[in-house]
This record gives C-alpha cells, structure tokens and sequence, in this order.
C-alpha cells in the first residue's frame, strides 16, 4: 500500500494510508470517555436501588416472666440501687424503688417497691416491700405485698409473709410461710 507523507502539528512526518482524511484529533474531555470505552452520548445515570425497609417482627418466647419492673414515675426518673459483687453492704435502706443485690447486703428495706437478688446475691435482715423476684438467698424476714417470685437457684430462709407465691423448680422457701390477708401486710 502506498502512503503519503504529512507533516503533524509539531513538525514531524506522520504516516497515514492516501486518500484516508486525516484522524480527529481527540479533545481532553473525550480521551477519558473514550479509554474507558463508553461514548458520551451512551452514558445513563445509575438506576436508583429499592431498599424497602421490613419491620422487625417481635417475637415472644414463653419462658419465666421479666424481671419486676417498678411503676414508671412521671419524670421518667426510678431510685435503683445496686449492690455489685464484691460489695457488702450494711445499714438501714429506704426510699428505694429497686434494690438489686448482687453481692452481700445485711439491712433493713423499708418505704421499697421491689427486691431483685441475683444467684450470687445474699440478702440478710428485714424487708418490706411490694415485688421480689429472688434468685439468690434471703435469710430473716421478708414481707411481700404483692408477687414474690423464687427462682430455681433462689433460697428463702425465715419468716415469709406474701401475698402472691410462685416458685419455680428447685427453688427453697424454709420456715414461718403465711399468705398475706386482706391486702394487709403486715406482722
């Protein structure tokens, strides 16, 4: 094949086949499109993604109730005291929504609306209160107004006054039980 030689832009020969017309010079802006392969003309924005969102479905597992939870104050604000692990505590407790025991407490609970004591809590002295759930030991004197609740690993040792009783398999209840009449609790 025969070619003919022109000269470029910078002045050097360039060999191209006769009676072809000259090549585009390609421009800046379509250089980068056309590496990429794509003409401008055929590019289309990204097609939006459905994401519908599902609610999650709530599922309830029968089991033992939740734990006692006291009535809501109107500021939202509870007075929950607990005892950690390795604490001991000793004294007089009172205006206290909750106390939860998880370590050892030797006390007097008055003006409370519930106890929880955890497997690990020891609980000793008196207590006079509405709700209990006990998974841990009572030893003295407890009167529960409402529900007192003995878990498996829970054990009550003294005089018991309640006015609702319910104790799961395992759990121990030892020494002067009575029903609470009449919503009264007291001795």
């Amino acid at each position: 094949m025969f070619f003919k030689k022109k000269g470029g832009d910078d002045g050097t020969a360039k060999d191209q086949p006769a009676g072809l017309a000259p090549a585009p010079t390609p421009t800046p802006a379509t250089d980068d499109l056309a590496a990429k392969g794509t003409p401008m003309t055929q590019q289309k924005p990204p097609a939006p993604t459905f994401n519908p969102e599902v609610p999650k479905r709530v599922v309830d597992i029968p089991g033992p109730p939740r734990r006692v939870d006291p009535p809501k104050k109107p500021d939202g604000e509870t007075k929950r005291l607990t005892v950690g692990r390795d604490i001991i505590l000793s004294g007089e407790i009172t205006s206290c929504d909750v106390l939860v025991v998880e370590g050892r407490v030797e006390a007097t609970l008055s003006n409370s609306h519930a106890i929880e004591i955890s497997s690990t809590g020891h609980f000793k002295g008196k207590a006079e209160i509405d709700e209990a759930d006990i998974s841990g030991s009572f030893d003295g004197t407890l009167t529960v107004r409402n529900r007192m609740l003995v878990r498996a690993t829970g054990k009550i040792t003294g005089t018991v006054r309640y006015g609702q009783l319910e104790v799961e398999r395992g759990g121990e209840v030892t020494g002067d039980v009575q029903l609470v009449s009449g919503g009264s609790a007291s001795d």
